[in-house]
């Protein structure tokens, strides 16, 4: 470049051209052929790298070179060469322009940075694609690291530029900041505060991506798409996207139903509210009609039994029903339907499984079913619930007994 600089400025001499035209000129042809080269150098550097990176990957049994070729890596590693003969060799270009010269070298030493930190940006977002390639990482929020490295090196690259504008070394730039810190800090209250409950979620294993969870406050109830170092994406039933600061999951409660996905079953507690006033005690002919029921023939012959014996061992006048000990159409009625869950083909039985009687309110009495679905899908479950209820609904009037249902007035009704 040396000879070429002063055999054009020459040659340009000798044509009768002046020294300053001459100067421009020898300047404007060298940068041509500068950039001539350098675009040369660029492509032809592309062109091998992208060969002997493909026929490697091809050879190895790993994914993660092939991952690191579809992220374009060995492309923007490609641009270094060109780069440094632009550093190299821009001072002889502008040899006599000293101002340009400083500007043109400290834009190629900004952009040498900012090549730096895409190559470490495609590196982190390689390595990442990688980790959620593997099983034991692909419920973990892999993205709030890659998220701090690359803050940490955008933070680092934004110096090294201000410290090379500036022209103040790198470590004083820094220490001043350091000063600022209060107000970095403050502009980067979110990202701080994300970053640390990023470390709490995962080392208390709270949400992993896959996760059903559901979040009042935000509105949110499905299933966990992203989690990066701001915000936790949940992925809503109605298949809208609910996003929520990450450092929401350690400061406000929600429901992760993972423990019910993992159990093998999910909770069925629903009730129904049956008439007080239907309520009474079996006669030995209602207890007849009864044993025509299939599910509770058994228990009716047995307890029957047991039930006389003990009536006649304590003399009971059955004259008067009450007297003694008797069955009553509701007691009958929750036998009945513990019998029929338990026979049911899509109920857990290796699970809590109870029908129970709760606390009398204003209306009648709750019955409630407390049962576990073996099917934990929304729709399918949905269905198993309903096909429970359509039974006991329809099976209460065999019993003699009667569902609540509000009355309204007819001024209401009108």
């Amino acid at each position: 470049m040396e000879r070429a600089k002063h055999f054009i400025y020459n040659f340009l001499i000798d044509q009768g051209i002046s020294k300053e035209a001459a100067s421009y000129l020898n300047m404007l042809m060298l940068l041509v052929l500068l950039i001539i080269v350098a675009f040369a150098v660029d492509y032809v550097t592309k062109r091998i790298l992208w060969k002997f990176t493909s026929g490697i990957a091809k050879r190895t049994k790993t994914n993660f070179d092939d991952i690191l070729i579809s992220n374009k890596l060995p492309r923007n590693i490609a641009h270094i060469i060109p780069l440094v003969i632009l550093i190299k060799f821009v001072p002889d270009v502008f040899s006599d322009f000293t101002y340009a010269e400083n500007i043109i070298e400290t834009t190629l030493k900004c952009i040498a940075i900012l090549l730096s930190l895409q190559i470490i940006r495609r590196l982190l977002h390689s390595i990442k694609d990688y980790l959620k390639t593997l099983q034991q990482y692909r419920d973990k929020p892999v993205d709030s690291y890659i998220q701090v490295f690359m803050i940490f090196a955008w933070l680092i690259g934004a110096f090294s530029i201000l410290a090379i504008i500036t022209g103040v070394s790198f470590l004083k730039f820094a220490t001043t900041l350091g000063a600022a810190s209060a107000i970095i800090i403050l502009i980067f209250k979110d990202t701080i505060l994300g970053f640390v409950a990023s470390i709490q979620v995962s080392i208390n294993d709270m949400v992993r991506i896959g996760d059903w969870i559901t979040f009042e406050k935000y509105g949110a109830d499905g299933d966990v798409i992203e989690i990066n170092l701001a915000t936790v994406k949940v992925q809503n039933w109605d298949m809208t996207i609910t996003t929520i600061p990450t450092y929401a999951l350690i400061s406000d409660s929600f429901k992760n139903w993972r423990g019910m996905m993992a159990s093998g079953g999910r909770r069925i507690k629903r009730s129904v509210i049956v008439k007080v006033s239907t309520i009474r005690f079996l006669t030995p002919e209602d207890v007849e009609e009864l044993k025509k029921i299939q599910l509770v023939t058994d228990y009716l012959n047995t307890i029957t039994k047991k039930i006389d014996n003990q009536n006649e061992e304590n003399n009971a006048d059955k004259s008067v029903l009450i007297n003694g000990i008797n069955l009553t159409n509701f007691g009958v009625f929750r036998k009945y339907l513990q019998t029929y869950i338990e026979n049911h083909s899509a109920i857990n039985k290796d699970m809590t499984l109870m029908v129970r009687q709760l606390e009398p309110t204003s209306q009648g009495i709750p019955m409630e079913i407390y049962a576990f679905s073996k099917d934990q899908r929304w729709v399918n479950y949905e269905y198993i619930i309903g096909d429970i209820f359509d039974h006991v609904l329809a099976s209460v009037s065999y019993f003699g007994l009667e569902i609540y249902e509000l009355a309204l007035s007819n001024k209401a009704q009108t």
